[in-house]
């Protein structure tokens, strides 16, 4: 390997430390940036990806995760959001054995975990990034710029764009992609330990397994092969892009060609060109029915009909992410619906902020190949590639992305930045001596806002309420925004003020079918049922395959005393899910409105077919069973109902009901109790209880029953008139003891 006399690093404005003390230091800051995270809740896609996956559950088989998506949907399904990542499924697995269940407080801690080992493994990145490959007489790497390095590799553990990958758990994939993304490159690295001649082709094959294993938890992950082969060109092969393409151009014969196919480069860059295109090859074979299906509120711009608008939208997409690397205060959990409005004309002044992107990045990229300065170049150059390389399957030159801007997809991204920044930084230092003071509290101030911004964020996402109204400042216009925090309201009890988000989301987004859905929900609940029918029968005019929202319009057809209209639109919803418990039972309600006794028995039954513990099924059929005089049968569905459901009181309290009136006192007393003891403060109970040892002649008992439902409910309907009546028979008894 050439030895690189480093000309700037030992002007860095940082105490030099050895490697062990920079590396805790690196570790201390990332961990300080994202510890407040570690006891937050599962917010935003971790619902879906860890709550309701039910890939994580330990009954589930084990090979599910291999033929499932990475939200738990079957990857041949039309539905599938087609991400393949089964080794960051398995490592949420393994956090629910090791807690006993869902509890976040694991899934949090080996995130943050994962940070600080990333950012500890950056220093080794950017050290040979910058430094090259190098090692002492007695094979001993040497960092050869090591204020640099440790300054980048602080950059990038402290940089708040990180926060949603670190501080939401669902960016565990991200974190493990960037885990084997690292090992990939520094075993690529160790092929070439030796002499400068030689390589060995089993790291080369080990880089190219650890690439595997990146892909396998986020696609990513197959980028570090573009990292490998650009540092085997421009370290290994030391080849100088800019003379190279001037001999070429002058038609002089370039000794730079004949040297690198001697060193073995094309055998290189063929096995990591075969080995990419097997996995690019095995993964589309996985994804099954092609790539996944969008809609233009996810990516707006890619849905755009005319092809330089496309790209005007698409680069400026790329200017707002440069931003949120540069100064990463405005941050939001979501960029999609209106987030970020399309430039459709050549008059609209953010047309400015691409065109500075490109003029930066030609600047940077005429430095990276025309400087005089090797370092210079060098440093440049990786900069670039970090930067640019793993943010090429998010830019949509190749497919649709679901998304307008991620923040976690910068997470690789980011090191690029850093390392370009650490340059910044030693050659400022190395230029304005005289401010060499000024440039140490700069570096130390932006260190520190960085952090401070990265432990607020990180606070913010905490919980789903702090995170969701922080997003309110941010993209106003964003009507997913105005949803998720109307729905966090909803599910808190304020139905009042999520009326107010929801209203806001659909006048933001007039076709979002979700919070008209939401929203006729809770005008259901208050009894404004006109308006509730209005924006359900909208929901199912823009998307007429929304099961849940036939279901309700369904629930508020039937209240409006519209029996026709409400069958249609729940046999609407059954056929659009065709296993639709909840949609059977209130088509079963219906039947009963209607006194259609077998059909209400047959659609409750159905929906305990496809829903067995489903409570209000069960319990509504004993009931209508038990108005009907078909005790018998009564009896019979409430025992095969507590078999699946054991602890359900109201269950128990319905079938002591039907005992008691076939005169199976004894059993009947036994259910009411045992509903008593799971729940004793339901006034019904201790009535009918106290009915029941009326009519045994246990009138003690009764008399203390009707009591005890009269102090929980002194309105309790038929109980006063039976409590008196009981008295009247009780003073009767005692005068004829008397």
């Amino acid at each position: 390997m050439v030895l690189y006399e480093p000309n700037w690093d030992h002007h860095i404005p940082l105490p030099k430390l050895g490697p062990l003390h920079s590396r805790l230091v690196t570790a201390f800051v990332a961990l300080i940036c994202f510890i407040n995270s570690y006891d937050g809740d599962f917010v935003f896609d971790d619902s879906e990806a860890i709550i309701n996956n039910k890939d994580l559950n330990p009954d589930t088989p084990l090979s599910n995760i291999w033929k499932n998506d990475f939200w738990g949907s079957n990857l041949s399904s039309n539905s599938s959001h087609k991400s393949y990542r089964p080794l960051t499924v398995l490592t949420f697995r393994i956090n629910y054995l090791l807690a006993g269940g869902l509890h976040p407080i694991g899934f949090h801690v080996l995130n943050v975990a994962l940070h600080c080992v990333i950012s500890v493994l950056m220093i080794d990145v950017f050290a040979i990034l910058i430094g090259g490959l190098v090692h002492d007489g007695r094979g001993v790497k040497l960092s050869l710029f090591p204020k640099a390095s440790f300054l980048a590799a602080l950059f990038f553990a402290a940089h708040p764009v990180h926060t949603e990958s670190v501080a939401g758990i669902v960016g565990r994939a991200d974190l493990l992609c960037a885990l084997f993304f690292q090992l990939s490159f520094l075993v690529y690295c160790k092929a070439f330990q030796g002499c400068d001649k030689k390589f060995s082709v089993l790291w080369i094959f080990g880089s190219i397994l650890l690439c595997a294993v990146a892909m396998l938890c986020k696609e990513q992950g197959i980028t570090v092969l573009g990292v490998n082969a650009a540092y085997d060109i421009l370290m290994v092969c030391n080849l100088n892009i800019y003379e190279l393409a001037h001999q070429l151009l002058c038609r002089r014969k370039s000794a730079d060609i004949g040297g690198m196919m001697r060193s073995g480069l094309l055998m290189r860059l063929a096995l990591l060109f075969l080995g990419g295109s097997f996995l690019l090859y095995a993964r589309w074979r996985i994804m099954g029915t092609g790539p996944p299906s969008f809609t233009e509120v996810d990516n707006p711009a890619s849905f755009a009909e005319n092809v330089i608008l496309r790209i005007v939208n698409y680069n400026y997409y790329y200017s707002l992410n440069a931003w949120l690397l540069l100064c990463p205060w405005w941050l939001c959990f979501d960029w999609s619906m209106g987030c970020v409005p399309l430039i459709k004309s050549a008059t609209d002044w953010r047309i400015v902020w691409p065109l500075l992107l490109w003029c930066c990045l030609m600047g940077l990229v005429y430095q990276a190949l025309c400087s005089q300065d090797s370092n210079k170049r060098r440093t440049l150059t990786f900069g670039l590639v970090l930067l640019v390389i793993p943010f090429l399957p998010a830019s949509n030159l190749f497919f649709r992305v679901g998304f307008v801007i991620a923040e976690r997809v910068l997470y690789l991204s980011s090191a690029g930045y850093c390392l370009i920044l650490a340059y910044a930084v030693g050659y400022c230092s190395c230029h304005w001596k005289k401010h060499k003071r000024l440039l140490r509290a700069a570096t130390l101030t932006l260190l520190c806002v960085n952090v401070a911004r990265s432990a607020q964020r990180s606070q913010q996402w905490r919980s789903e309420q702090s995170l969701f109204t922080s997003a309110l400042s941010v993209c106003p216009l964003n009507a997913k925004v105005h949803y998720n925090v109307g729905k966090n309201l909803a599910d808190r009890g304020n139905q009042s003020a999520a009326v107010k988000y929801y209203r806001e989301a659909v006048r933001l987004h007039p076709k979002y079918v979700h919070a008209m859905n939401n929203l006729g929900n809770i005008l259901k609940e208050r009894n404004e049922l006109k308006e509730a029918e209005e924006l359900l029968s909208a929901a199912v005019h823009i998307q007429p395959d929304f099961a849940a929202a036939w279901m309700n319009l369904g629930i508020v057809q039937n209240s409006l005393k519209k029996f026709d209209e409400a069958e249609r639109s729940y046999r609407n919803a059954i056929r659009f899910r065709k296993k639709y418990p909840d949609c059977y039972y209130n088509l079963g309600r219906l039947y009963a409105d209607l006194n259609r006794s077998i059909d209400a028995l047959n659609a409750w039954r159905n929906a305990t077919m496809l829903k067995p513990d489903h409570s209000l099924a069960w319990n509504n059929m004993v009931i209508l069973l038990d108005n009907t005089g078909n005790l018998a049968q009564a009896e019979l569905i409430g025992k095969e109902a507590l078999k699946i459901l054991p602890k359900d009181h109201t269950i128990m309290f319905s079938l002591a009901n039907v005992l008691g009136k076939q005169e199976k006192y004894k059993e009947s007393e036994g259910f009411f109790l045992n509903a008593l003891k799971i729940n004793p403060n339901v006034a019904s109970c201790h009535g009918n209880l106290a009915v029941l040892y009326h009519r045994w002649g246990k009138l003690d008992l009764a008399k203390r029953h009707y009591e005890l439902s009269l102090r929980l409910d002194p309105s309790a309907p038929g109980t006063k008139e039976n409590y008196n009546m009981l008295k009247r028979k009780l003073e009767q008894r005692q005068r004829t003891v008397g």
